[in-house]
């Protein structure tokens, strides 16, 4: 079991956090896929994910999203729902993660990976207001399929090059207070429109 400094738990935890808003059921089934064929070893406390059942309903649950989550529409329905997923699960994994780290610098790591993972949805989540007005289904579908690709590729950063995961996440994270405030405001004007529409009589 190789050891993890603290700066590696750290910068571990913002990387799969961010993964797991972007798509929780990728980022645990990618960890404990990669794990349970020892291609990775993972911080101690995670061992779990490498669970037959932890990775048999990881797997079933990314199928569903990988459908649900391509619905124009739905998806908006999806993504609401699992704010009460995505968020609580990331600051259990990192919660999990930094099972060895003094007091302090435990709390911080699961304050981080829920951090992160609320600025990975909530940009997430505001990319699917934007989109999800046209007409087509193919962004929906090409939106959702980068989603799922990055967070798994995030995952496997996360444990090979766990500094280089947080730096790309850091960057990732401006860009997606940026989009969120975006889709704030989009979604602020759009609301105003509906108030001053004239009703017919």
């Amino acid at each position: 079991m190789p050891e993890f400094s603290q700066g590696d738990i750290l910068s571990f935890v913002v990387a799969t956090g961010f993964a797991a808003g972007l798509n929780v059921y990728a980022t645990a089934l990618a960890l404990g896929a990669m794990a349970r064929l020892h291609w990775i070893e993972l911080p101690v406390g995670l061992e779990l994910l490498a669970n037959t059942w932890i990775l048999s309903a990881s797997g079933v649950l990314f199928a569903i999203e990988g459908v649900a989550d391509k619905i124009p529409g739905f998806d908006l329905i999806w993504n609401a729902l699992h704010t009460f997923v995505r968020i609580p699960v990331a600051a259990l994994m990192a919660y999990a993660a930094g099972s060895q780290l003094p007091p302090a610098a435990h709390v911080l790591a699961t304050c981080l990976g829920a951090g992160f993972a609320a600025i990975a949805h909530g940009s997430k989540s505001a990319a699917r207001v934007a989109v999800t007005p046209s007409p087509e289904p193919v962004s929906n579908i090409a939106l959702s399929t980068a989603e799922d690709a990055g967070a798994v590729g995030l995952s496997w950063v996360a444990v090979h090059h766990p500094l280089t995961g947080a730096a790309v996440v850091a960057a990732l994270a401006v860009g997606g207070i940026g989009l969120m405030w975006w889709g704030y405001r989009l979604a602020r004007s759009g609301v105003r429109r509906l108030v001053r529409r004239p009703t017919s009589h």
